[in-house]
């Protein structure tokens, strides 16, 4: 059968992989000119790897896409253990891997550690439970952990990530953090990139129609058939018929697209549904932006950040020549005004508040914050559309299913891998489970 794969993500390379070897004729429509949505990677000319425009890592527990790596003849994903950390109102950084480094945090007496130890360990061990989904994520904690620990440790952090949602953030989302989570971290030889390159050269040999820089309009329902209509760049529309359409879009595009496919009454559920979009500011340095830490969140209202990813405290810098990388990130309403900024009034914005860090890290140079601005060689930024859901009691009743009430046409979009965030081990899970459903 002749099957439409709306979008050139992970979650649409592989189910096109998966539903090609089924022996459907498959056709990837992908807006971009670079297949990876999300995981998308650029490179400079002097850099060996690509590097993902929104920090990118797997898990050791991933188990999805190290297992399909495997099954396609993939083999350049590694593990190591990078350091992690919380940088508090004093401006120190503290490691926050295990729990020696959880019974040395000084903004705590050693009840309330023990407390908030208790419970952090029985949300590892426990079972996704309805009693998650009955209470807000602040509620859950207050109860459990006490309000000092909510304050402390997870108020900001929580207002940093889902901004004025922070208070109606679902506790099955803390379950999920926690219960994820692991010490080893993994990579991709050559960026994330690479794999989605390899998949979409397997692809290729399977004779899957992969359409770049191509725009979907609309689509309609002809008897028994889809008809996808749309354009390339500079291009007059063209319209061709598919058996099965399976759609990886994100939810609020996917239903400006089927207005005339699906009733108004089963589009208005996910209206309903919030989301904030992704901003990363990218810096490429002489000298490394932390010393040590991989991944720092931002625990303190006094730097509007959300966080800082030290890629190269992580991986080589010899693959990024010689320079240091380091993420700045935000999630944001489309209409904030760092999302307005352009990219030199954003690294402007950003600047005395990375003196503050840097400067205490370094406060053995003299000069350094005259020195790290000009350690800055080169800045890039991404902002990603409808990155992160808002998982409240509206996102649990009207989130998208793979079924939908058109015979014929699946979802398999990442708001559906609540409760766990988003990222490409279920990407590749959602991709192989619509593939089976065909």
């Amino acid at each position: 059968m002749k099957v439409a794969v709306l979008g050139g993500g992970i979650t649409g390379l592989t189910a096109a992989y998966c539903l090609s070897k089924k022996n459907h004729q498959v056709t990837i429509f992908e807006k971009s000119a670079i297949l990876g949505g999300l995981a998308v990677g650029f490179k400079q000319p002097n850099w060996k790897w690509n590097l993902e425009m929104a920090y990118h890592h797997l898990f050791a527990n991933d188990y999805d896409i190290i297992k399909f790596a495997k099954e396609i003849g993939f083999n350049k994903i590694f593990f190591k253990s990078p350091q992690t950390a919380s940088l508090f109102n004093d401006l120190t950084i503290h490691p926050m891997d295990t729990p020696i480094d959880f019974l040395k945090l000084p903004y705590l007496d050693l009840f309330n550690k023990f407390r908030a130890g208790s419970v952090l360990a029985f949300l590892k061990l426990s079972p996704f439970l309805s009693l998650y989904e009955k209470q807000t994520s602040e509620e859950f904690i207050k109860k459990t952990m006490g309000k000092t620990i909510w304050i402390r440790l997870w108020q900001e952090l929580f207002r940093k990530k889902f901004g004025d949602y922070a208070g109606i953030i679902l506790a099955s989302f803390i379950w999920a953090r926690i219960n994820k989570r692991t010490k080893n971290l993994g990579y991709i030889e050559g960026g994330f990139q690479s794999f989605i390159d390899y998949l979409a050269k397997e692809l290729t040999g399977l004779r899957v129609n992969v359409l770049t820089s191509y725009e979907v309009e609309q689509i309609n329902k002809q008897k028994n058939k889809y008809k996808i209509t749309g354009h390339f760049e500079r291009s007059e529309k063209s319209s061709e018929a598919f058996d099965i359409v399976v759609s990886t879009l994100p939810t609020p595009i996917m239903a400006k697209l089927t207005t005339n496919i699906f009733s108004e009454k089963y589009l208005e559920k996910f209206s309903k549904l919030k989301y904030l979009h992704a901003l990363t500011l990218i810096l490429e340095s002489k000298e490394p932006l932390l010393k040590k830490t991989y991944w720092l969140n931002i625990s303190t209202l006094q730097i509007p950040i959300m966080g800082i990813v030290q890629h190269t405290n992580f991986i080589d810098k010899k693959n990024y020549g010689g320079n240091h990388i380091a993420y700045l990130g935000w999630y944001l309403k489309r209409e904030d005004k760092l999302m307005q900024m352009n990219d030199k009034e954003l690294l402007d914005f950003v600047m005395p508040h990375l003196e503050k860090i840097f400067n205490f890290q370094f406060s053995i140079f003299k000069n350094y914050e005259t020195n790290f601005k000009k350690q800055i060689s080169n800045f890039y930024t991404f902002r990603g559309p409808f990155a992160q859901p808002i998982f409240d009691k509206d996102f649990v009743k009207n989130k998208p299913g793979f079924i939908t009430p058109a015979k014929n046409f699946y979802i398999a979009n990442l708001d559906m891998t609540y409760p766990y965030d988003r990222g490409t081990n279920y990407a590749v899970k959602l991709g192989k489970q619509v593939a089976e459903m065909i």
